[in-house]
């Protein structure tokens, strides 16, 4: 999940705005955090085996 879907029990706003110091806080910690921070174990496995399987695909017609 994004932070600019988050909104901050502190301040009833949305965390993308920083109104409070808690949203700037949770803000600047999922920004460290990086893009695939918010994705599950299982959505990493079936992305690794598409990318494994497009793979094997563009290697199979360069044949």
């Amino acid at each position: 999940m994004t932070y600019d879907r988050l909104v901050c029990a502190n301040c009833a706003a949305p965390v993308s705005e920083g109104r409070c110091r808690v949203c700037r806080a949770s803000r600047e910690r999922m920004q460290e955090q990086g893009p695939f921070a918010g994705l599950n174990p299982a959505m990493l496995v079936a992305l690794m085996v598409i990318l494994v399987a497009a793979l094997a695909l563009l290697a199979h017609q360069a044949v």
